[in-house]
């Protein structure tokens, strides 16, 4: 399998890892789209969500709730939104749940180099 998450799972890509256990790891979205843009991945390979079954999909939430909230409080957003993709919209064809936090302004966009983010969020 070709699955550019599972390489990262594997550590045969590097990543910028946030929180890891023995199920998922959070990582930095190598493109974001806000700063703080963060990937749920779990380490077993699932298509899409129809895939998960019960356990797996309390995890994920499990690890929305702790990281969602630090990097809200770590970045001083005003919200955040849960991400899933399906379909066509689903690039990488891995299971994934983004984490985009929100500032408040009608403009979102990364605006620090991921350095900059990872430095504020892994502390």
């Amino acid at each position: 399998m070709d699955c550019i998450f599972c390489k990262i799972i594997k550590g045969e890509i590097p990543s910028k890892v946030l929180y890891e256990d023995e199920l998922v790891k959070v990582i930095m979205d190598v493109n974001p789209t806000v700063d703080g843009h963060a990937l749920i991945i779990p380490k077993k390979h699932y298509t899409d969500y129809l895939e998960l079954d019960q356990d797996i999909i309390t995890h994920i939430w499990d690890a929305a709730k702790k990281m969602g909230p630090s990097i809200m409080d770590k970045l001083k957003a005003k919200s955040l939104t849960l991400l899933v993709n399906f379909g066509d919209d689903q690039q990488v064809k891995h299971f994934h749940m983004h984490l985009l936090p929100n500032f408040g302004t009608m403009e979102s966009k990364a605006t620090k180099t991921s350095e900059e983010i990872f430095s504020i969020l892994k502390d």
